[in-house]
């Protein structure tokens, strides 16, 4: 394809070495954000920073036409790597485990090719995103003018999946990943010792039976063709076999594809755990934080992300059968206040079978070049 002529793989592989060999956590960015400036400068692109602290954005123009955005992700995980590469982390308990070091490669690739070849009408917006893993980088971007300082009509993300082939890519229209919110119930009773149990107004058990009563939201009250998930991860109570504790608490999430259907189940909880505590004579404090919203792909824009694939990768690139996640993604703030899509692009092959946010995973560079195809049959739409 005429964009390979202008991607260096060489030369990309080796930054996105760099940056994987020193990952930066969300709002940290700062390395990672000068690079990419420098890098956007040298190539003439109009680069403005600070935005959500270390965001970077750069702007090109060629001619009259719409404004579009691109988006990417900088930060790392708080993991440790077990890859195994020569490229591994160089910094204790950082990791970039999802592959924003080879996502912001991709972006920069694309912004070296869009300046030698000029082949799009009207202006192309690129943003460098901090803080997606869980800060909400997205968020404060939005909230900090993005779309004022930069009036994209449309804006466009996409995301390595190591569940799909290199050179296979999903896009569809509608709700895509899930919204993210995580609950706290707190429960307090009365602590005894643990040989006189009728003392007691026994919060251990509430917080048990709360855990079990808690799925029935899922399996009785949820329509089963609507995705939704209620985990709870964490059950917290008593520091010793012969003391009855006063409190317990139980943590966990929410992932759901439809707004109805999360609003239920936030209310739910909160019904349900204040009956439990009832019933066991106990009290519950419910804390319950909304996070990412239901990322949902415009159907416009996802059609013109859809061609965008086929002109790059052929007709048989595109996986209709691949089902929405429901793991979360905060460039759905950006989609609530812009019309756009999100595109996965297939990164498994032999030697990258290990899914995101596991500590053998490994962004593959294979992936580069197919991505700014794609991201440049995007441009000249």
């Amino acid at each position: 394809m005429a964009t390979d002529s202008v991607v260096d793989m060489d030369r990309l592989v080796a930054l996105r070495h760099d940056l994987h060999r020193h990952p930066e956590l969300g709002f940290e960015e700062t390395r990672t954000a000068a690079r990419v400036a420098d890098r956007l400068g040298e190539l003439g692109w109009k680069v403005t920073t600070g935005l959500a602290g270390t965001g970077v954005v750069g702007t090109l123009s060629n001619g009259d036409g719409p404004t579009i955005g691109v988006r990417a992700d900088m930060d790392a995980l708080p993991m440790t790597e077990a890859s195994g590469r020569a490229w591994s982390s160089q910094t204790d308990g950082l990791f970039h485990g999802c592959g924003h070091d080879g996502h912001t490669t991709i972006l920069l690739a694309l912004a070296e090719h869009l300046a030698a070849s000029r082949a799009f009408s009207g202006t192309i917006v690129l943003i460098f995103q901090p803080a997606e893993e869980g800060l909400g980088g997205g968020r404060v971007m939005v909230e900090e003018g993005l779309f004022d300082r930069f009036e994209c009509e449309a804006v466009y993300g996409f995301h390595n999946m190591p569940l799909l082939p290199l050179g296979r890519a999903v896009v569809k229209a509608g709700p895509s990943m899930a919204s993210q919110d995580t609950f706290k119930v707190t429960f307090e009773g009365k602590g005894s010792h643990a040989a006189m149990p009728h003392l007691a107004r026994d919060a251990v058990l509430a917080t048990a039976e709360a855990a079990c009563a808690l799925q029935g939201l899922i399996a009785r009250e949820t329509d089963p063709h609507v995705g939704a998930v209620l985990s709870v991860t964490e059950l917290h109570a008593g520091t010793t076999h012969n003391v009855i504790p006063a409190d317990g608490w139980l943590g966990g999430t929410v992932r759901t594809l439809d707004t109805a259907a999360r609003e239920a189940l936030e209310a739910g909880i909160g019904r349900v755990c204040s009956g439990v505590a009832s019933a066991r004579n106990a009290e519950a404090k419910i804390d319950y934080r909304r996070g990412f919203p239901v990322l949902v792909n415009d159907a416009h824009c996802a059609g013109i992300m859809r061609q965008a694939v086929v002109e790059a990768l052929g007709g048989d690139a595109l996986d209709d059968d691949f089902k929405p996640l429901l793991a979360a993604e905060d460039f759905a703030y950006m989609l609530e206040a812009r019309p756009g899509a999100y595109v996965l692009l297939g990164q498994r092959d032999e030697d990258h079978t290990a899914m995101v946010h596991n500590p053998g995973y490994d962004f593959n560079d294979r992936l580069i070049p197919i991505a700014v195809r794609v991201l440049a049959a995007l441009a000249r739409q």
